[in-house]
């Protein structure tokens, strides 16, 4: 019986070790800013508010220094009229406040919110994002392209179809940002460098 404890110990620490390399490789700080890095990132706040949660503001910022920061205003309940705006930061939630919305008389407040998953795509936003990057490579000599902010700007009108996809990024030692927006479909709409 005692053989066969150094055996269990290595393989306790193998396990250990082993889980612990995979959390870090599913940390959303740590992310690419790709269809797949975002894809992990849209499973993360799905993981946090539901897969039916509505959000009016979506954003993922990027810092060299802390990673991926996610900040969503976001509610289960639309009818309630009350939100709640998180911030995602080194796989920490944190509240920042509660929010009560207001709409038009006769309206639902889910008319002026978007799910993710159905028209809006957190994936689909990172490809854009791998695309934006190539067509600096392409056209600028940019190296390596990095993210500022990717985010979704959805209109205060609850006109979906004015929704687009805002995509800021820069050259890896700093300097002038470069902007993208794309529609929802990912059809460029605008670029500004």
């Amino acid at each position: 019986m005692t053989s066969k404890l150094p055996q269990l110990r290595a393989f306790v620490l193998v396990t250990i070790v082993l889980q612990f390399i995979t959390s870090c490789g599913n940390s959303t700080s740590n992310q690419p800013a790709t269809e797949q890095g975002f894809a992990t990132i849209e499973n993360a706040l799905k993981d946090k508010f539901g897969d039916n949660a509505y959000y009016t503001d979506l954003s993922i910022t990027y810092s060299e220094s802390i990673g991926n920061i996610i900040g969503v205003t976001v509610t289960e309940n639309p009818e309630s009229l009350k939100m709640g705006q998180w911030n995602l930061t080194q796989d920490n939630w944190q509240q920042n406040s509660d929010i009560t919305i207001e709409v038009p008389q006769g309206t639902k407040a889910a008319d002026y919110m978007f799910q993710l998953g159905n028209t809006v795509s957190l994936s689909k936003l990172g490809s854009l994002v791998e695309q934006a990057s190539q067509k600096l490579k392409d056209d600028k000599g940019l190296k390596n392209p990095t993210l500022s902010i990717a985010a979704l700007n959805f209109p205060n009108n609850g006109n979906a179809s004015q929704a687009q996809y805002a995509i800021i990024l820069k050259p890896e030692h700093g300097g002038t940002s470069f902007q993208f927006y794309y529609k929802l479909n990912g059809e460029l709409i605008d670029m500004d460098y």
